[in-house]
């Protein structure tokens, strides 16, 4: 079988684990911020009114949604947009160029929230199981 086929064919799954590992990956900014795990660094635990602890629901509670697949549209949305405020409010101002500013996962992050708003969980889903559109 060709390349094009196999990767044609396996296309939705893949969506599905873009969708998966990205939701685990974000949700771990956030068990970190409220449980202090991962426990890889010195920095202090944001406080739950600041906005860093404010992001810390998002991607808590965003990430565990995104990695199971439900609501997976609007809750990529939501996450893009937090993803946007968090480079411009927090990494922007310090360099233009993301490399320099340590912005660079806050931009991959917002862009693949966009592509899975536009492309939806896919066919490992809780959305999926439960006949949304995906």
């Amino acid at each position: 079988m060709p390349l094009e086929a196999t990767a044609s064919a396996w296309a939705p799954r893949m969506l599905s684990v873009l969708r998966i590992m990205t939701g685990l990956l974000f949700l771990q900014h956030g068990t970190w911020k409220f449980f202090g795990f991962p426990d890889f660094t010195e920095w202090p635990r944001p406080e739950l009114g600041t906005m860093s602890g404010i992001a810390g629901i998002f991607e808590l509670v965003g990430g565990i949604l995104i990695a199971i697949g439900l609501f997976t549209r609007p809750v990529a949305f939501v996450l893009a947009g937090t993803m946007a405020v968090a480079y411009f409010y927090v990494h922007a101002p310090v360099n233009f160029f993301p490399i320099i500013n340590r912005g660079e996962l806050a931009v991959l992050y917002c862009f693949a929230f966009l592509y899975l708003m536009c492309a939806g969980g896919g066919p490992w889903s809780v959305d999926a199981r439960r006949g949304a559109k995906v």
